[in-house]
C-alpha cells in the first residue's frame, strides 16, 4: 500500500481497493497520538466482529477470529502495563472501545504493530477496520466492508505499507 495524492490503494492479488490511512499521513518513526500510519510489514493478528450487527466473516486464511464483546477495550496508554494490548474495560489505563456506537470496528482486523512486545509510545491499536466518515483514521488503515470481507475470504495475511 502506498499513499498518493488522491488517496491510497492497497492490492492483494488482482485487487487493488481504496483504502483510508491515518490523517497524519504515512510514518516511519509512528508515535502514540501523531494520528500517523506506520510504514512497514504488519501481519494479520487476528479478525473481529460484532456479532450482533454482521455476520462472521469467511476466512481464507488460518485466522483467530472472535466476536466483539460491549467490555472490551484496547489500551493506548503508554504507561500503561496493559499498553498495546486486548483490555477489558473498565480498565485504570486509557483505552479505545472496542464496542461502538458507530460502525468502525464491526469488522475489525488487528495488525501487528508494536506488539511483540510493546514498546512504549511507538502506537498502538493499529487496525484494519471500515471506514470512518472524515475520510481518515487516527493511524489505522479502513477499507468498506464488502472490500474487507473479499480479503479475508481470499487470504490475506500481511499489509505492506511502503514509504511516502
Amino acid at each position: 500500500m502506498k499513499r498518493q495524492e488522491n488517496g491510497c490503494s492497497l492490492r492483494f492479488r488482482d485487487l487493488i481497493i481504496p483504502a483510508m490511512v491515518g490523517s497524519g499521513g504515512l510514518r516511519l518513526d509512528k508515535r502514540e497520538g501523531d494520528h500517523a500510519t506506520p510504514v512497514g510489514e504488519l501481519p494479520l493478528r487476528r479478525v473481529l466482529y460484532r456479532a450482533d450487527r454482521v455476520s462472521r466473516p469467511v476466512m481464507g486464511a488460518a485466522l483467530p477470529i472472535e466476536p466483539i464483546a460491549p467490555t472490551d477495550g484496547w489500551c493506548d496508554d503508554p504507561a500503561s502495563e496493559d499498553y498495546n494490548r486486548p483490555v477489558t474495560l473498565p480498565h485504570p489505563a486509557s483505552c479505545e472501545k472496542m464496542w461502538r456506537d458507530d460502525r468502525l470496528y464491526d469488522l475489525c482486523v488487528v495488525l501487528g504493530w508494536n506488539d511483540t512486545p510493546p514498546e512504549s509510545g511507538r502506537g498502538s491499536a493499529i487496525f484494519l477496520h471500515l471506514p470512518s466518515l472524515t475520510g481518515a483514521t487516527e493511524g489505522c488503515i479502513a477499507v468498506e466492508e464488502k472490500a474487507l470481507r473479499q480479503l479475508l475470504a481470499q487470504g490475506l495475511t500481511t499489509i505492506t505499507v511502503e514509504k511516502p
